[in-house]
């Protein structure tokens, strides 16, 4: 009897348990699935301007509560985008990183709003030695001659005299030869450069092209301070002294005219001619 009890002891105490680890397995599966989240992210790396297809984007887990803001959870929103910076494989696929829908992939597709590119010639040494990449920023510095006035002369006698001038500042350089991806650390010798600039700014980089020569200056990608200078001349490179010569002084001379008056003094007699009574002199 005794042996009995202890048996169906046993037993309440297996069947408790197994029913403990059931309620506790379900439990677990449960908060698993509540936690999960189907996200998009790149099945292959994909490069800036590239639109995306289904087979470079796949569907994978991940966890609801370190969603990334902006994530795509469904797979077929992504036909046709395209791709406004490079991604690499397993990256998410944030709305932040594709252009509008709508726009066609290339080049125009990474242009921001109201911004317009514009290529120009480089070589080794404009090029700051293949340092200015894709991403990076740079300045701009045409070398031209400068009109100035004679001292002395007229408005029409003029002479020329060499300026270098930084003429544009903070310029994205949006692509290096046919090259777009910003990854890329490697400096690269080419002889072609894509700035992404304004409409002004245009005018300005073509004027400056067909007036001088350019060069490119990079500059750190987080200074925003603008360069205020007035342009290096021959003068100032070789800190010559300005002398300052005196403007002409005009003298005028008055003329003073004296009239001197001849007094005729002589004999004066009356006349009376009818009721007429004058006075000759002589």
């Amino acid at each position: 009897m005794k042996n009995v009890r202890i048996l169906f002891m046993l037993l309440v105490a297996t069947v408790a348990g197994l029913a403990a680890v059931m309620l506790a397995s379900r439990w677990l599966l449960q908060q698993g699935s509540n936690g999960i989240t189907k996200v998009a992210v790149a099945a292959a790396d994909i490069s800036l301007g590239q639109q995306i297809t289904p087979d470079i984007v796949k569907l994978v887990d991940w966890p609801a509560s370190s969603l990334p803001p902006g994530v795509i959870t469904d797979q077929h929103a992504l036909d046709g985008r395209v791709a406004r910076t490079s991604l690499s494989r397993g990256e998410p696929v944030l709305e932040s990183k594709l252009t509008p829908v709508g726009t066609k992939g290339g080049l125009s597709a990474v242009i921001a709003d109201g911004k317009r590119a514009i290529t120009v010639r480089v070589n080794d040494v404009v090029g700051v030695a293949g340092f200015a990449l894709p991403g990076s920023f740079v300045d701009i510095i045409v070398n031209t001659q400068k009109d100035k006035d004679i001292k002395g002369g007229t408005t029409a006698d003029r002479n020329e005299q060499s300026i270098s001038k930084i003429v544009l500042e903070k310029i994205l350089v949006l692509a290096v030869a046919q090259e777009v991806n910003r990854d890329e650390t490697k400096p690269k010798v080419v002889n072609a450069v894509t700035l992404e600039v304004s409409p002004e700014e245009a005018e300005q980089l073509d004027l400056a092209r067909s007036v001088g020569t350019l060069s490119l200056v990079l500059r750190n990608q987080i200074d925003p301070r603008p360069a205020l200078t007035a342009g290096a001349t021959k003068n100032t490179l070789l800190k010559e002294p300005v002398i300052a010569v005196a403007a002409p002084v005009t003298r005028t001379v008055q003329v003073v005219r004296r009239v001197s008056e001849k007094r005729f003094a002589g004999t004066c007699i009356g006349v009376i001619s009818g009721t007429q009574h004058n006075q000759e002199c002589f």
